[in-house]
């Protein structure tokens, strides 16, 4: 059993409240779980910035090269929409010997 972890930082574009950014980060979150429907995602830090946000992705799987190809397929995703900058992506990949 493998688990693969993405912790994604991102710059969200015009946004100038907390309420703006609820309204990029949640269709974000959304759409995430819609074409992933085995991941697990959730907003995870930068809670109080309005033009900062974390969003941490997690999956399971039986090898370890399928979790790397979900968590990049997730990773592009993000990266390509427009309103959104991509500041950093983190992998990290568990197995049941760790």
């Amino acid at each position: 059993m493998y688990v693969g972890a993405l912790t994604l930082d991102i710059l969200l574009g015009d946004v100038h409240s907390l309420k703006q950014k609820r309204s990029v980060v949640r269709p974000l979150v959304a759409e995430l779980h819609r074409r992933f429907p085995g991941v697990a995602v959730a907003e995870t830090g930068h809670l109080d910035l309005h033009r900062r946000a974390e969003v941490g992705i997690a999956v399971v799987s039986g090898s370890a090269g399928n979790c790397q190809e979900i968590l990049n397929a997730c990773e592009r995703m993000v990266a390509f929409r427009p309103e959104i900058e991509l500041l950093s992506a983190r992998h990290r990949l568990y197995n049941d010997e760790d």
